[in-house]
Order: C-alpha cells, then sequence, then structure tokens
C-alpha cells in the first residue's frame, strides 16, 4: 500500500513516499522538493558483528546523470567513482545519523541515497538527509530518530529556507542544519563574514523549519512503522569490573595527569598490558572487556578532570590555546608556502598560481563549470606515526578540504580583479587534532605570502565539550585525545570581521542552544587569538606577486580573427608560445597571455596585435618583400595581410624596373596610403623618404 505525506516549505511541496519503490529493502521512500526527487532506502545485515568497534553504518550518496538529462562524460558514459560533491553530501548524512544508535547495535546497516530528478533549482543533499531519517525510523534498526535538515540562505536581509540555487548566488550564508526536536545535531556551512549574533538567529530560524519535517515523519511512523529489533546488552561480569578498577583505578589517574602525549600513551599501554597479563588466569576469556572497561575508565576520569578539576589532560586551562608557530617562505621555489603549528598539529601549505587552462573542471547534474580556485588537504599515515595503504583521497580528506577551501574562498579577490587559477594544497606533517583548521591558517599565510591580495587573513579554531547530564563544559583548541573522548568537535573560521565557515559534529545526540551560543563565543575568542599571532608573522599580502609566479596579460580581439591567432592546425599559436608564454583564446575573443618572464609575455602580446590589427592609413610600417611584378611589389606589412606598392611609389625619381631598388625578402619601410572596401592596400615607399625638391 502507498503512503504519502507532505507540507509547504520554502514555498515548494516537500513530500515522502513509501511503499512503491524498492520494496525488497528494510525501509525505502522517495522523496521529492520541487522535481528534485530522492530515492532513499535502509538495509541492515540479519546477524550482528560481533567484532566489530565502531557502528557498522555505510551511507552512500549517488547522483544519476540522468537525473539532469545528462550523459556522464566520462569515457566509459556511465557513472563511475563518487564524485566530490557525492563524498561530501555521504558525509553530510553519515555525521548526524551516528549518534542516534545505541551503542550495543552490531548490525551491519547501509542507508543508500540516489538521486533520480534534478531541477537544477533545489539541492538533493538535505533531501536524502531527511529521507535517510525517515528511512531509519520506518525500518527495524533501532534508530533513535527523526532528525530533520534544511539549508538556510540569507537574501536581502531575509532568510530563506531550503534556498534554489539562484538565490544562493544572492546570499551572504549557506548553512545545512541537521536539528532533533529540541537539540541542534550538526552544521556544515560558509558565509561571507557574518557575526556570532546573525549565526545563531540562522540556527533558530532553521530550528524552527526543521519542526514540521519531523512531524511529517512521526505521521509516516504511524502509518507503516516497524517494530524496533529489541537488543540485548553486553553484559560484563562484576568481579571482572571490580578487578580492574582494582588495578587500574590509579595509574589511570596518574597517566591521565602526565602532561607529555608520548609519556601519557606510554603509561596506558603498559598498564594495559600489565592488567591482561594479571587477569588472564582469572578471566581467560576476557581480554576484550577488559580493553573495553580499560579504554571507558580513560575516558570517565578525563571527563571528571575537565568537569570537576576544570583542568584539560595535557595541564592547560580549558579556555587555553595550544603553543602557536609561524613560518612563511618555507620552500624556495615555490609561489607561496607557510608551516603552522599548533601543539603537535602542524600543516605545510603552499599556494599556487596558474593561469586560465589550469582550472579545476567540475561534471555534475547542473553540467560542466570551472573553479578558479581550489583546495587540496592531504593526510598521509606518517603524521599520526601509522603504516597504511595509500589509495587516494579518502572521505576524510575530501570533506577537511572542502572545509578549509570554503574557509578561506570569501576573501579571494574576484577573477576581473585577480585573473589568477589559485590552487592550496595542505599536507599534513603531524596530526593531533584541528588538522583543518590549522590547515585554514597555514593557507591564509601562503595566500599571503605568494602576494595574492586577499582582504583579510583568516584563521580557524576547535572547541570540544564534555557533557554529563546538565553538567557541561567547553574546551578550546581541543587536542585529538579530547576529541576522541569528548562529546564534540564544533570548528569555527573567520577574519576578524566574522565567521567565514562552520562545522558541528556530534558524538552525542546533540546540544542545546545555550551550549551553540557559549561555544560560538568560545570559538571567537580562539580564532582571535590565533589571528594575532599569524599577523606577527605576515600582517599583510606581499606587495609583488612572488618571481617564480607567472605574469598574465588580457587581450581582447574581433572574436573572427581568433583563427589568425590559431592558424591553419594551430600553426600561429604554437609559435607565439616559442616565446615561452602561454597562450588561452575563449571564443569572446578574450586572450590570456601567461608567462613567469615579463618580456616573453609581451613579445606573445605583440605577436597578437600584430596578427589582429588592421592597417591604418597614414601609418608607416617595417614590412617584408613578398613578391616582385613587373608593376611593383607586394609587401607583407602584418601578419597575412599584404600590400601592394607600386613601381611609382618606389622612389621620387623614376624606376625602370623594380629589382632595382628592392629584392624579395628585403626589410622596406612602407606608408599605407590607401585602404579600399575589399580590405586591399596601397602602400607607398618614396612618402617614407625625403623629397629631394623640397631641400631645393
Amino acid at each position: 500500500m502507498i503512503h504519502k505525506v507532505q507540507i509547504e516549505l520554502g514555498g515548494r511541496t516537500f513530500s515522502m513516499e513509501t511503499g512503491r519503490i524498492a520494496k525488497q529493502a528494510n525501509s525505502a521512500l522517495w522523496v521529492q522538493h520541487g522535481d528534485t526527487v530522492v530515492m532513499v532506502t535502509a538495509c541492515r545485515a540479519d546477524r550482528p558483528n560481533e567484532d566489530r568497534t565502531f557502528l557498522p553504518l555505510t551511507v552512500e550518496y549517488r547522483e544519476k546523470a540522468y537525473a539532469g538529462g545528462r550523459i556522464p562524460g566520462s569515457i566509459f558514459k556511465r557513472e563511475a567513482r563518487p564524485s566530490e560533491k557525492e563524498t561530501l553530501s555521504a558525509r553530510l548524512t553519515d555525521h548526524p545519523l551516528r549518534p542516534t544508535f545505541p551503542k550495543e547495535y552490531a548490525y551491519e546497516t547501509q542507508v543508500y541515497i540516489t538521486i533520480l530528478s534534478a531541477d537544477g533549482e533545489n539541492d538533493a543533499d538535505v533531501l536524502g538527509m531527511v529521507g535517510a531519517s525517515a528511512a531509519l525510523c520506518l525500518s527495524d534498526i533501532p534508530f533513535e530518530g527523526p532528525l530533520g535538515s534544511v539549508r538556510v540562505g540569507r537574501v536581502s536581509g531575509e532568510w530563506v529556507v531550503n534556498p534554489t540555487f539562484q538565490q544562493l548566488e544572492e546570499s551572504d550564508i549557506e548553512m545545512i542544519v541537521t536539528c532533533s526536536q529540541t537539540e541542534i545535531v550538526s552544521i556544515e556551512g560558509g558565509a561571507h563574514e557574518i557575526s556570532e549574533a546573525d549565526m545563531l538567529e540562522a540556527l533558530r530560524f532553521a530550528h524552527a523549519q526543521i519542526l514540521p519535517l519531523l512531524d511529517l515523519q512521526r505521521e509516516l511512523i504511524k502509518l507503516v512503522g516497524k517494530k524496533k529489533l529489541v537488543l540485548e546488552k553486553a553484559k560484563t561480569d562484576p568481579a571482572l569490573i571490580k578487578a580492574v578498577e582494582e588495578l587500574a583505578a590509579g595509574p589511570i589517574a596518574k597517566a591521565n595527569r602526565t602532561q607529555s602525549r608520548e609519556d601519557r600513551h606510554a603509561l596506558i599501554e603498559q598498564l594495559t598490558a600489565e592488567v591482561q597479563a594479571n587477569l588472564a588466569e582469572r578471566f581467560p576469556k576476557g581480554a576484550k572487556d577488559i580493553d573495553e572497561l580499560l579504554y571507558q575508565m580513560v575516558r570517565m576520569d578525563m571527563r571528571r578532570m575537565v568537569l570537576m578539576e576544570k583542568k584539560r589532560i595535557d595541564g592547560r586551562e580549558l579556555t587555553q590555546v595550544r603553543p602557536i608557530s609561524c613560518e612563511n617562505s618555507v620552500l624556495p621555489r615555490t609561489h607561496g608556502s607557510a608551516i603552522f603549528q599548533r601543539g603537535h598539529t602542524q600543516a605545510l601549505c603552499v599556494a599556487t598560481l596558474g593561469s586560465k587552462p589550469d582550472e579545476r573542471m567540475v561534471d555534475d547534474l547542473r553540467g560542466k563549470s570551472f573553479k578558479s580556485y581550489f583546495l587540496d588537504y592531504n593526510f598521509p599515515p606518517f603524521s599520526t606515526g601509522e603504516v597504511r595503504r595509500e589509495s587516494g583521497p579518502k572521505r576524510r580528506e575530501i570533506g577537511h578540504g572542502h572545509l578549509a577551501e570554503r574557509a578561506i574562498e570569501p576573501v579571494i579577490p574576484a577573477v576581473d580583479a585577480f585573473p589568477y587559477t589559485i590552487r592550496l594544497v595542505s599536507d599534513i606533517l603531524e596530526s593531533n587534532g584541528s588538522t583543518s583548521m590549522a590547515t585554514v591558517c597555514g593557507c591564509s599565510l601562503a595566500l599571503m605570502d605568494a602576494g595574492v591580495p586577499i582582504k583579510s587573513a583568516v584563521s580557524g579554531a576547535g572547541v570540544g565539550l564534555v557533557k554529563e547530564g546538565d553538567e557541561w563544559e567547553l574546551l578550546t583548541d581541543i587536542q585529538g585525545t579530547e576529541d576522541f573522548l569528548g562529546d564534540m568537535d564544533f570548528k569555527v573560521a573567520g577574519t576578524a570581521e566574522g565567521i567565514t565557515a562552520i562545522q558541528l559534529d556530534m558524538k552525542i545526540r546533540g546540544i542545546s542552544f545555550e551550549i551553540m551560543e557559549a561555544a560560538l563565543e568560545r570559538a571567537r575568542e580562539g580564532r582571535f587569538h590565533i589571528l594575532a599571532i599569524m599577523n606577527e608573522c605576515l600582517a599583510a599580502p606581499r606587495p609583488e606577486l612572488s618571481k617564480f609566479a607567472p605574469r598574465i596579460l588580457f587581450i581582447r580581439i574581433d572574436p573572427s580573427k581568433i583563427g589568425a591567432v590559431i592558424g591553419p592546425g594551430g600553426k600561429m599559436i604554437r609559435e607565439i608560445e616559442k616565446t615561452g608564454a602561454s597562450i588561452n583564446v575563449e571564443d569572446d575573443g578574450t586572450i590570456t597571455i601567461a608567462s613567469v618572464e615579463a618580456s616573453a609575455a609581451a613579445t606573445a602580446r605583440r605577436m597578437i596585435e600584430d596578427l589582429t590589427s588592421d592597417a591604418e592609413i597614414g601609418r608607416i610600417y617595417n614590412g617584408t618583400v613578398k613578391r616582385i611584378m613587373p608593376f611593383g611589389a607586394f609587401v607583407e606589412i602584418l601578419p597575412g595581410k599584404e600590400g601592394l606598392l607600386h613601381i611609382s611609389e618606389l622612389d621620387h625619381k623614376r624606376v625602370e624596373k623594380v629589382e632595382d631598388v628592392v629584392q624579395e625578402g628585403q626589410r622596406i619601410e612602407v606608408k599605407v596610403i590607401d585602404v579600399d572596401n575589399t580590405g586591399k592596400m596601397r602602400l607607398s615607399h618614396k612618402a617614407t623618404l625625403a623629397n629631394p625638391k623640397e631641400k631645393n
């Protein structure tokens, strides 16, 4: 039986339907907003995976090219590996779902989001998130939903829910917010330097728009919701619990108060080995339970330190940022470079400037487009002292890179004012928390080191949370252990003027607006502290571009003359590029000339101007004699442009034979004395010579 529910959202109908498609899945929905349609399914394995050490959830997000009336652009003409957009959208759904599963849940679960129709106005990612929540709620999977998600924009001072792509072009904020009935679960977005007060207002607006989406899901649950799977909570032998606590409580307290990360980890590893050995005979099957008990003891002791002692495991105050150091111009031949270090997190960031052909192509449901600014983030295994096989950028790297790229984008100069393609690369050399925010800081410095005229430096800070019941404390600039054992990873980037990017990931079901307001203020303080240190390193962009960066010139020619610049089979453009400059020709007649050497660019420009300029009557040219005829000579004054130099125009005196004055291949000065309707030119050499009669 088909069941459908709908509401009005942002002036368009938002609907969810179940019972028509994918009926062999545990649950399946058809979600539609405007003419954008998303199918979402949820499935779980029949048996639990008892060996799992984390929630066995996979979220897949797949765009079908036919959804936008397109055929895939790959050589195979079919959908291939997920694009960056698909990867980011999958993460967008995965992160808020995870905290809503019971800890005991061990069944492999897959949420599959498929984009079936794209209207070019409504983005499908938030539909996928709402559909995922609804699919899990309707299934027998023990999911503690529902959750709702919307995109927020602000156009002409007015908040807009799920703005269209066109509205986003005019919006000063784009943020995706996921909420439960009372709490904020996830935030992902960027803005053009907005204040913390405006950010809070945007979140409250989003929450108000989400509440009807939660009611809509509850309506479906009443109609077709399945009975939830009952989980058996694992029971640990009380005697084992007591034995571990007696052996480990004191050493764990000592280890957690050891400020050196290396020493702390060594103490915990040593303690684990000792406890396992001590209890192996009494509890021969308890090794796995012992590891879990020790982990929980370390976690709870760390949290008690924060909540009761107001201290952190590395000895810092709750509001204290780790020591920071900055260096710029660390690589001699790159266009701009910097190393940003905060505690044991270190990012090597490099800025590279290119020309228009260096732009990155994006091929998605909206068609092909090009990016003149982009950022790549790399997280090699040595940054955490690990060994693992490398196989291209993973979801984490793509997600962190996107966040940093979004944070810096508002300060990047417009292409019209700065006609360069800008690529930023962040290589994480050491990792101990907030590598994405270190990337923001390091890449901002690298841009200024390259001489890119960004309007302001951008910094970023992470804020963590420890919450037990009604008690909570925020932690400024969390390190890896605090992220792992804490409840929140909240990242905010921006300039001195305001926020440019924000991301909230939760380990618990959500946070209140009270905590969010305090976290925004804590992030602002941390951001300003870091910005002040960055300004001591490099306060403004260098006045000149790096000497290794290309110099770019623009020429605009009549589009009908593009063929003359390119030449037959590209002959002319290859000749021009022998100067050392690279040439890019647009259909509208815009020609971009890029060269590291200014002289090469100038030479290339002169050659193009010669190829495309028209002869001017009265102007003197230095031409080449191409052919000699009895009645005169044909002289090429511009590439491909010849005129007739009549025998009577060779000299003031009578000339019997043309060869008496000029030879083929000879360079000769001529003046254009006439151009007829067809473009034929009449030239004169004698007009460039002094008239002997006038001297007399």
